[in-house]
């Protein structure tokens, strides 16, 4: 029988260090950890510089860039594009057409402009007199009268138009107390009478009435205007 202590005497056995796994291990735990303490700042990510190098994919000052999807914020330089880009829109608008502060407000805001960047823009417009609400609506007051339109048809226009009600309802009450409204009715009477002229008392007056009525006139200035001009 072999004696077991010679046998292993006379073979020697060297077992081999586990430097390699431990190595492989460590460098695992590193890596592991040097990923685990990625720095995010603001949707910039910066890699660690040891991982960089062990992976080969990019150098210590290597940044890697993730975009800000679905976070619903933007950067003061888009804010400002944003409000230029509004700002042009609405002189656009203003160049087409005058309008009120209210109409363009909706005009823009239907462009899907954020309701502070319209905001913004329109007191601005309004701080250098580019838009005049008041200015306006004594506009559209004289463009009605014009059209031979009465105080409750005014009133409608201006508020389609976007003028503030309480503006309205003031420039309404001026124009009223100058006679505009019945300087309109009584000029939409003359028209009637000059068409209807040779027809029935009664056909020339339901006329009238008809066209007063969708030019919104008081009703009593009609009757007067009726008793005197459609005898």
């Amino acid at each position: 029988m072999i004696d077991a202590e010679a046998f292993l005497r006379g073979r020697s056995m060297v077992i081999a260090p586990q430097h390699s796994d431990d190595a492989a291990s460590s460098a695992s735990s590193a890596s592991s950890a040097s990923s685990a303490s990625f720095m995010r700042d603001g949707g910039i990510g910066y890699a660690n510089s040891a991982v960089q190098r062990s992976a080969g994919v990019c150098e210590k000052s290597d940044i890697v860039r993730q975009p800000n999807v679905g976070t619903g914020l933007s950067g003061p330089d888009d804010t400002a594009d944003d409000e230029e880009a509004c700002r042009e829109s609405a002189l656009r608008l203003l160049d087409a057409a005058p309008r009120s502060s209210g109409a363009l407000r909706d005009r823009l805001l239907g462009k899907g402009y954020a309701e502070d960047t319209v905001a913004q823009v329109v007191e601005r417009l309004i701080a250098v007199r580019l838009l005049d609400d008041e200015e306006y609506a004594e506009s559209v007051v004289r463009i009605c009268a014009g059209r031979m339109m009465g105080r409750r048809g005014t009133l409608m226009e201006l508020s389609r138009k976007g003028v503030d009600r309480v503006l309205a309802q003031q420039v309404i009450d001026e124009a009223d107390q100058q006679g505009v409204f019945e300087d309109a009715a009584w000029e939409l009477g003359r028209r009637v009478a000059r068409k209807t002229q040779g027809l029935d008392r009664q056909v020339r007056q339901r006329r009238f009435w008809s066209a007063g009525g969708r030019k919104g006139h008081n009703p009593e200035t009609l009757r007067r205007v009726a008793s005197e001009l459609l005898r």
